[in-house]
C-alpha cells in the first residue's frame, strides 16, 4: 500500500517519467477519491495535487489528458532483499498446507 512519504515513479504511456514523493493524501469531496499532493523530485522541485482513486495510488493504470499513467512505489534494493529473506524464512517455518506428511511407521509396513 502506498502512503505519505513514499517515493513513487510516475509512468506516462508505460515509460518512466519522473520520481515524486507523496506529501499528503486526503479525502476528496467525491466518495472514494483522494487528493494526492506530490513533490516532483526535479530541479526546481514542483508540488502538484492530483485527484485519484485508491487503486490508482496503489499502482493501477489510469488516464490523464488521454494518456495512460501509473504510479509505482519505489522500494530500495536493500529493503527489497530484506523482505525476500524474511518471506523465505517464513516459508521454512510455516510449510505450505499442501505439504504431505509421510509416516515412517507407514513406510515400514510396506
Amino acid at each position: 500500500m502506498t502512503k505519505e512519504n513514499d517515493i513513487v515513479l510516475i509512468y506516462i504511456e508505460d515509460n518512466p517519467f519522473i520520481f515524486a514523493r507523496i506529501e499528503d493524501i486526503s479525502p476528496d469531496v467525491k466518495e472514494n477519491w483522494y487528493r494526492v499532493k506530490l513533490l516532483f523530485l526535479q530541479i526546481p522541485v514542483q508540488e502538484i495535487t492530483w485527484i485519484l482513486r485508491d487503486i490508482y495510488i496503489d499502482g493501477a493504470d489510469f488516464t490523464m489528458d488521454g494518456k495512460k499513467m501509473r504510479l509505482e512505489k519505489v522500494v530500495s534494493p536493500t529493503a527489497s532483499r530484506e523482505i525476500e529473506e524474511r518471506e523465505e524464512g517464513e516459508k521454512i517455518k510455516n510449510p505450505s498446507k499442501e505439504a504431505k506428511v509421510i509416516s515412517l511407521a507407514e513406510l515400514k509396513k510396506k
